[in-house]
C-alpha cells in the first residue's frame, strides 16, 4: 500500500530562519513504524538534529510543530498538535500541546510537521498553501497581542481554509514561561517554547493547505467513530454545579472509593468542560491552595464558591469544540470590562488565579484569563509565580521596595492582576518572575528557594501528589516534568488500558485509599502504563479527555491499524510508547540533565505532613517509585539514564 494512504503524509518542512530557505524533506515509512507521527516523530527529529548544549534561545535548537498520524482520518477526538523543541525553561525536552483547529492544517499542507531553524534578522511569519511556502515580513504584527496578530493575519488574507499559530508579548520579550496560541485564546503554553519562538524572531505560522489526507480503510474508522460516538452523546440529567462540592467532600470523607469509569467524567465535561472540578477538587483535596502549604480547611464551602461551575457557564455564549471533537468541552464567554470575550477559563487557570492565590473574585479570573490568553504565557506558570511572589512577601524576603510599593496580599486581585501586567510587560519584579519560580529564587536569594515549587524548573500543574502519588511520579519522571497531563493513578482507572493490553496491571471495582501510599511496584507499573499510553496517544493527536472515555470505547489502537494498513496488536502500540519515552529521556541525558534532578519539591511529597485538611498526614515515597519506573523501563534504576545499546538501537531507525 502507498504511504499516502496510511495516515501520515511521510513528509517534513524544514525551515532555515537564517537563510530564508524552505524545503520538503521524505521520511522513510520506518520512522512513523517506530514512533508513529506527532510526539513520536518529534522525538526521533529532535534527538538526532539538536546538538548537546544547544542553547535553547540560539540558532540550534529546533522548533516544531507536528501533527498526529490520526488526525484527519474520520477518528474522533484527534485534533491535537504539538510544539516541540529544547525548553528554555527545564533545559530539556520540552513539549506542548493543544486542540483548536490547527492540528489538520498542518498535515493539509501536505507534511506531518514543520521545524524551524535558525534565527531570522527580522520579524517574520511562515506562510503556506497548496502553492507557495515563503517567509514574510512581520513587523507590522510584531508588538501586537495574540488575538490582534491573528485577526489582523486572517483579515489580510482573507482566506477561509488558513489557520495561524502565534505569540504574543510574553513569546516576543522572551519569557521562559510563554506558550504559542491558536484560535484566538486557545494556548500551547508548557516548556517556554513561545520563548523559542520569539527568540527566532517567528511571529506567526499561517497555512492554508487543502491537500487531502488519505488512510487505508476509512470506512473501518467511520465504524470505529460510530462506536465512540454513541459514547460521548450518552448525557443523562446531572445535579447543579453547587452540589460539586458536597460530592467532592463525600469522596474526601470515604475511606475506599470507586475505581473511577471515564464516563463519569465525561458528564461533567459536556455539561460545565473542566471547570466543573472548581470545587470538587478542592474538597477532594486535589486542588493546591495557598502555594501548596494551605488545604481546603482554608478554602472551604463559602470561598470556593466563587468558583462554582455554574458561574463560567452562566457567562457562556456557545460551546467551542476542537477539530473532530463531539463532546465540545470549551466556551466562549463573554464577560464586563475591558475584554468583552474570552474562551472560557480552564481548571488549570481558575485554580491557578483563584484558591492558589486565594483570590475570590472570579471576573478578576476571567480578566486574567484573556490577558494571558492574549500575552501567551502560561496560567499555570503565572500562578504559581504570583503564589511564589506573595510567600516571598509575607515571609519578608521581598518587600514594597521591590513592589514600587504594592503590597502581596493573599486573595488581593489588584495586587495579582499587578504582578501579572508587570510579568507580562516584563517590568519591575515581573522581569524576575516572568522566567517562572526556580530562576526568579536565584535572582532573589535570601531562601527563596524553599519558596519556589517546581519539578526540574517547571512548575507543576493543579493536581496535588498528596491526594494522588501518581501525580508525584509523572511530575517528576517525566522527561518534560511538571506536567499534569503525563498521568496519574486516576488517568490509569479511567484509561481501562487492562481491558485491552493483557501486559498492565488490572484493577478491581473499589480499592482503599490508603494502598495508594504503601510501596508496591505496581505503583510504578501503572506509570509506565500511563507513559507508554500518553505516548500513543500524543503520538496519533489524541485528546486525553477522549482518552479518558476508556480503551474499549475510543478505540486508538484499531483506528490506527485502520488508518495505516498495520496489524499491531496493543502490546506492540504500547511498546512504540515505549521507544518514544526511552528517546525523551535520551535526549535530556544528552543535554546534560540529570533525571533525578527533576524530583519535584519536598512540599508536594508530604515532607513534612500537613496536619490539618484532605491530605492531613499523607506523604508520598517518591525515591522508591521512581526506582521501580526506571527499572521497568529497562533504564539504570538510580540515574533513570536508559542504556548505551538501547539508546544506539533507536537511534539507529532511518
Amino acid at each position: 500500500m502507498d504511504k499516502r494512504n496510511k495516515g501520515y503524509m511521510g513528509k517534513i518542512m524544514n525551515v532555515d530562519l537564517t537563510t530564508g530557505k524552505i524545503q520538503i524533506e521524505e521520511l522513510s515509512p520506518v520512522v512513523y513504524e517506530s514512533f508513529l507521527s506527532g510526539m513520536g516523530l518529534a522525538a526521533h527529529l529532535l534527538y538526532h538534529r539538536i546538538p548537546a548544549g544547544a542553547d535553547p534561545l540560539g540558532p540550534a535548537n529546533l522548533l516544531g510543530f507536528v501533527s498526529g498520524l490520526l488526525t484527519g482520518t474520520g477518528s474522533l477526538f484527534t485534533g491535537r498538535w504539538m510544539v516541540v523543541g529544547k525548553s528554555p525553561l527545564t533545559q530539556g525536552w520540552g513539549e506542548a500541546n493543544c486542540g483548536g483547529s490547527f492540528s489538520p492544517a498542518i498535515k493539509r499542507c501536505g507534511v506531518d510537521g514543520i521545524f524551524f531553524k535558525g534565527i531570522s534578522p527580522n520579524p517574520v511569519y511562515l506562510y503556506v498553501d497548496d502553492t507557495t511556502m515563503e517567509l514574510r515580513d512581520a513587523t507590522g504584527v510584531w508588538g501586537m497581542d495574540a488575538v490582534e496578530t491573528e485577526s489582523k493575519l486572517l483579515n489580510d488574507l482573507d482566506n477561509r481554509n488558513a489557520r495561524v499559530a502565534c505569540i504574543g508579548q510574553s513569546g516576543e520579550k522572551l519569557s521562559l514561561i510563554s506558550g504559542v496560541s491558536t484560535d484566538k485564546g486557545r494556548l500551547a503554553a508548557r516548556s517556554g517554547l513561545g520563548a523559542v519562538m520569539g527568540s527566532k524572531k517567528l511571529k506567526a505560522l499561517v497555512l492554508a493547505g487543502t491537500q487531502r489526507i488519505s488512510v487505508h480503510n476509512r470506512e473501518e474508522i467511520k465504524r470505529l467513530s460510530q462506536i465512540c460516538n454513541r459514547w460521548v452523546q450518552f448525557q443523562p440529567p446531572f445535579v447543579p454545579g453547587f452540589l460539586t462540592a458536597p460530592i467532592g467532600a463525600l469522596m474526601r470523607m470515604m475511606p475506599a472509593v470507586l475505581t473511577q469509569d471515564g464516563l463519569l467524567y465525561k458528564i461533567l465535561l459536556r455539561k460545565w468542560g473542566t471547570v466543573s472540578l472548581n470545587q470538587m477538587s478542592v474538597e477532594m483535596g486535589d486542588s493546591p491552595i495557598k502555594n501548596w502549604n494551605g488545604t481546603n480547611k482554608d478554602w472551604g464551602f463559602f470561598k470556593s464558591r466563587s468558583s462554582n461551575p455554574d458561574v463560567f457557564t452562566r457567562k457562556e455564549e456557545s460551546k467551542f469544540h476542537c477539530y473532530s471533537c463531539p463532546l465540545g468541552c470549551g466556551g466562549i464567554c463573554k464577560t464586563d470590562g475591558k475584554f468583552s470575550e474570552t474562551h472560557k477559563p480552564e481548571y488549570e487557570t481558575v485554580l491557578s488565579l483563584g484558591g492558589f492565590v486565594m483570590n475570590k473574585n472570579m471576573d478578576s479570573v476571567f480578566y486574567l484569563n484573556e490577558l494571558l490568553n492574549r500575552a501567551g504565557m502560561d496560567s499555570i506558570s503565572a500562578g504559581h509565580a504570583v503564589a511564589f511572589a506573595m510567600e516571598c512577601f509575607e515571609q519578608g524576603i521581598i518587600t514594597t521596595r521591590d513592589t514600587m510599593g504594592v503590597e502581596l496580599k493573599w486573595g488581593d486581585p489588584s495586587a495579582i492582576e499587578f504582578l501579572i501586567e508587570q510579568m507580562i510587560a516584563r517590568e519591575g519584579i515581573g522581569d524576575i518572575l516572568a522566567d517562572g519560580v526556580k530562576i526568579a529564587a536565584d535572582r532573589i536569594g535570601k531562601g527563596a528557594d524553599k519558596i519556589a515549587i517546581h519539578a526540574g524548573g517547571q512548575e507543576p500543574a493543579m493536581h496535588d501528589p498528596r491526594n494522588d502519588p501518581g501525580f508525584a511520579l509523572h511530575y517528576s519522571v517525566e522527561p518534560a516534568p511538571g506536567r499534569h497531563t503525563n498521568g496519574a493513578g486516576l488517568y490509569y482507572e479511567m484509561y481501562q488500558l487492562w481491558k485491552q493490553v493483557k501486559t498492565v496491571p488490572k484493577m478491581g471495582p473499589a480499592y482503599m485509599k490508603s494502598s495508594k501510599y504503601k510501596k508496591n511496584i505496581k505503583h510504578a507499573q501503572i506509570g509506565k502504563a500511563n507513559s507508554q499510553y500518553l505516548n500513543v496517544m500524543n503520538g496519533a493527536g489524541v485528546c486525553l479527555f477522549g482518552g479518558f472515555l476508556g480503551s474499549r470505547r475510543i478505540r486508538i489502537f484499531d483506528w490506527l491499524n485502520a488508518a495505516t494498513g498495520w496489524h499491531l496488536t496493543p502490546e506492540q502500540y504500547m511498546e512504540i510508547g515505549t521507544n518514544i519515552q526511552t528517546l525523551k529521556q535520551a535526549f535530556n541525558v544528552r543535554q546534560g540533565l540529570l533525571p533525578k534532578d527533576s524530583k519535584i519539591s519536598d512540599r508536594l511529597l508530604g515532607l513534612p505532613p500537613q496536619i490539618r485538611g484532605a491530605n492531613k498526614g499523607r506523604s508520598v515515597d517518591i525515591d522508591t517509585m521512581m526506582k521501580d519506573y526506571w527499572t521497568l523501563f529497562g533504564w539504570d534504576p538510580e540515574t533513570g539514564i536508559p542504556s548505551q545499546e538501547t539508546i544506539e538501537r533507536l537511534a539507529s531507525v532511518a
